[in-house]
């Protein structure tokens, strides 16, 4: 499936299910994958696989794709929306990547940009907030465009 595709269906599932527990509000929803030579790596599923992830990272460029949905609990309507940056990793030594794979074990692609202990990744071209799971930039465009207020005839 296409990354952002699959980021924005996962972003408005998690929208949609905190949408049906409320009443009324809008509901943002955000998921991030990490796509390196056209796979989609989402979280690792324990320590080996999160070293697997870093293994194949470190030193290449790989795209963060986030997809963002805003769930409007009222009406139901809906918007999604997805963000793209590239992130080129350093080369990291076999400590360096168990280190890393130890402490981010919950997060796609099994690294975190925001840590400046690990300082794994060498230049972020695009949104830095994406790589951080969390696009502010297209989060304000959506939340600014928001839902169209339904036109309503006056009441006679």
């Amino acid at each position: 499936m296409d990354p952002a595709i699959y980021a924005k269906k996962l972003a408005l599932a998690k929208a949609k299910l905190v949408a049906g527990r409320v009443k009324d509000g809008r509901v943002l929803g955000a998921d991030t994958v990490v796509v390196h030579k056209g796979q989609i790596l989402g979280k690792p599923a324990d320590f080996s696989d999160a070293c697997r992830m870093l293994s194949r990272l470190q030193g290449t460029t790989h795209r963060v794709v986030t997809g963002v949905a805003l769930v409007d609990a009222g009406t139901g309507k809906e918007k999604t929306a997805h963000a793209v940056s590239y992130v080129t990793m350093r080369r990291m030594t076999l400590e360096e990547i168990a280190r890393t794979a130890r402490k981010h074990q919950d997060k796609a692609g099994a690294y975190a940009v925001q840590q400046k202990k690990d300082p794994v990744v060498a230049k972020v071209k695009g949104s830095y907030t994406n790589v951080v799971g969390l696009p502010l930039e297209l989060v304000k465009k959506l939340l600014r465009t928001g839902f169209p207020t339904p036109y309503r005839a006056a009441q006679e």
